[in-house]
C-alpha cells in the first residue's frame, strides 16, 4: 500500500465570505499545524491543488449558474436573479472573485481522486472540500459549488467506478443527495441530526431514491442529543450493511465534525470519542472492501478553537493507521494559538468532560435511534 497524501495549499483559505461569518478555513490552517506539529504530517506528504474547469463544474452545475457565481463575485449579477440562485443570501453571502475561489476547492478535491485513480495512493484526503449543500443550480448552506457531487460524477464518468458516499455531518447531505437521487451507480449514505430542528430539514427515512436510483440514498436521521454509543452502534451497523448490499469500487467520505457536543450549530451530543471512531471504522471498511480506495473531505464544523482541529486531524491519523493520540497537544501548536483563542484552549487531544451536560430522556433518545435503525435496516435488506 502506498502512503495517503494530503491536500493543501494557502490558496484555500480565501474561501471566506466576510470576517464574522461562521464558515471560517482558518480551521483548515489549525488543523494543518497541529499536524505537522506533531510530527503527524510531512511536506512531503502534502499535495498542492489545482484549479476545477468550467468543464468540469458542468458535470452537475448547470452553466447558467456558473456564470451567475462568476458575475456575482464581480457585483454585477442582478439582484433579483442573486435571489434566484441561492447567492448573496444570509448563509452564502456573495464575495470578491467567488467562482475562482470556489472552483479551487473543488479542483482541490479532484487533486484527491485522481492522486487515488492514478495509482499514486490508496487514500487521500482535502479538508478543504465537503460543500455538501451546493445544488446543481442554486447555492446553499454555506456552499457555492458543490465539489463532492463534482468528485463523484468524476469517478463514475471518468473512471467508471461505483461510489459509496458516507457523510457525518451533523447536516443532512441533500446537495450530493438529490444529484445522484436517480442513479443506482452512486450510493449515498447519511447519518445526520434529524431535520425536525435542524438546516436542511431533509433526510427522513423514506427519501430512498428513484427511478433506477431507488433504494441507493440512505439516511439514518438520529434525535437531538444523541451520544457516542448511540451514534457510533447505528452508524457501524449501518454503513457495513450498505457496504455489502452496494459493492463499491470506492469509498469518499464527508467529515463535518459539527456534532461534537460544543459545536454552536447542532445539537447532537457527540465527543472526540466518536470522531476518533469515525475515520478508523471508515479505513477498516476501505481496507476491507474497495482495496483500500478511500477518498476523504472536510465539511461542517463551526468551533474552530475547541473542535475541528483536533476532529479533523483524526482523518489522516486514521488514513495512516495510526492510534487516536492522547495526552498534551503539542507546546509549539498551542504556543501559536492559545493565546490568540478567545475560549478555554484545549490542552489534551482527547476531550476534557467538564463540561459535558448530562443528557435528558437518554433511554428515550436511545430507543428512538434503535428504532429508526431497524427500519433503516429493513430498507437495506428489501432493496
Amino acid at each position: 500500500m502506498t502512503d495517503p497524501v494530503y491536500i493543501y495549499d494557502e490558496a484555500l483559505l480565501k474561501y471566506r465570505f466576510n470576517s464574522t461569518h461562521p464558515f471560517n478555513q482558518m480551521r483548515l490552517k489549525m488543523t494543518t499545524d497541529l499536524l505537522m506539529a506533531s510530527g503527524h504530517l510531512k511536506q512531503s506528504d502534502i499535495v498542492k491543488p489545482r484549479e476545477a474547469t468550467d468543464e468540469e463544474l458542468e458535470l452537475v452545475h448547470k452553466r447558467d449558474y456558473i456564470e451567475a457565481v462568476k458575475l456575482a463575485g464581480k457585483g454585477e449579477l442582478p439582484e433579483n436573479k442573486l435571489e434566484n440562485y441561492g447567492l448573496d443570501t444570509e448563509d452564502t453571502p456573495s464575495f470578491k472573485d467567488m467562482h475562482d475561489k470556489s472552483r479551487m476547492l473543488v479542483g482541490a478535491t479532484l487533486t484527491a481522486v485522481e492522486a487515488v485513480m492514478e495509482g499514486r495512493c490508496d487514500k487521500a484526503l482535502n479538508l478543504s472540500g465537503g460543500l455538501h449543500h451546493g445544488f446543481s443550480g442554486r447555492a446553499g448552506g454555506f456552499c457555492i459549488y458543490n465539489d463532492t457531487a463534482v468528485a463523484i460524477e468524476y469517478l463514475r464518468t471518468k473512471y467508471n467506478k461505483r461510489v459509496l458516499y458516507i457523510d457525518t455531518d451533523a447536516h443532512h447531505g441533500d446537495g450530493v443527495q438529490w444529484i445522484f437521487y436517480h442513479t443506482n451507480e452512486v450510493m449515498t449514505y447519511s447519518i445526520h441530526e434529524t431535520g425536525r430542528y435542524l438546516f436542511p430539514g431533509t433526510g427522513s427515512l423514506t427519501e430512498r431514491g428513484t427511478e433506477e436510483g431507488f433504494g441507493y440514498a440512505v439516511n439514518l436521521p438520529i434525535d437531538a442529543f444523541t451520544e457516542d454509543d448511540s451514534f457510533l452502534s447505528i452508524f457501524k451497523e449501518t454503513l457495513e450493511a450498505a457496504i455489502i448490499k452496494f459493492k463499491p469500487d470506492v469509498i469518499f467520505s464527508q467529515n463535518g465534525v459539527d456534532a461534537h457536543f460544543r459545536d454552536p450549530m447542532t445539537h447532537l451530543s457527540l465527543t472526540s470519542r466518536t470522531f476518533e471512531e469515525i475515520p478508523r471504522f471508515v479505513n477498516e471498511m476501505a481496507d476491507k472492501y474497495t482495496d483500500g480506495k478511500w477518498i476523504a473531505v472536510g465539511g461542517g464544523g463551526y468551533n474552530i478553537w475547541q473542535v475541528v482541529p483536533r476532529m479533523w486531524a483524526q482523518v489522516w491519523l486514521a488514513m495512516n493507521s495510526q492510534k487516536a493520540p492522547r495526552g498534551r497537544l503539542p507546546e509549539s501548536y498551542m504556543a501559536q494559538y492559545q493565546k490568540k483563542c478567545p475560549v478555554d484552549f484545549p490542552i489534551n487531544w482527547e476531550d476534557a468532560l467538564d463540561d459535558y451536560m448530562d443528557i435528558p430522556r437518554r433511554d428515550e433518545i436511545n430507543e428512538k435511534n434503535r428504532s429508526m435503525m431497524s427500519r433503516a435496516m429493513l430498507h437495506l435488506e428489501q432493496q
